[in-house]
């Protein structure tokens, strides 16, 4: 069995780190592309869940809540950014769980679905609107950065508490 921290033990979390990102990125890439196949017209609506979410067509040069519209060059950097730093932090951090590292390709997933669409087309397709309440229109990469995000802060605050220990033990 190998010790944490090892070699196969950073193979196992670097595969499932990379196995998130690639099936994140296809999912949203996927609904993306079922969405404005449906819909085909910005603006565009369909009841999903009937008094709950609808599903409308917006195209998004912003961020979260239409902040930083026609900031995509910036964006895209970002994107890569955390899609370097997240993969170097699952390679070269030593003892982290396999969970951390999910959790992280998530957030990068995410990131990578939202860069491809501002790349190819100059906006993120945005499609998930809720009727019971005035929020923001998002996407599937929305929802696994936004989880992910808080997953990680939760395991990234559990492995450093549990480090601590084993410091000072």
């Amino acid at each position: 069995m190998a010790r944490p921290g090892s070699s196969a033990c950073r193979g196992a979390r670097v595969v499932a780190f990379w196995l998130a990102v690639m099936l994140v990125t296809l999912l949203d890439q996927a609904t993306k592309a079922v969405v404005r196949q449906l819909l085909q017209v910005e603006g565009a609506t369909r009841e999903f869940i009937p008094h709950v979410m609808e599903l409308r067509l917006v195209y998004n040069t912003g961020a979260a809540f239409s902040i930083g519209r026609g900031a995509s060059p910036i964006f895209i950097v970002l994107a890569i950014i955390v899609l370097v730093l997240t993969a170097v932090f699952v390679w070269r951090a030593s003892d982290v769980p396999l969970s951390l590292a999910i959790s992280m390709g998530c957030v990068a997933g995410g990131g990578l679905g939202n860069m491809i669409d501002r790349i190819i087309s100059g906006a993120v397709t945005d499609f998930f609107c809720t009727t019971f309440i005035d929020f923001a229109v998002f996407n599937v990469a929305d929802i696994f950065v936004t989880c992910g995000l808080a997953v990680t802060f939760i395991l990234l605050a559990r492995f450093d508490s549990a480090s601590s220990k084993q410091g000072r033990a």
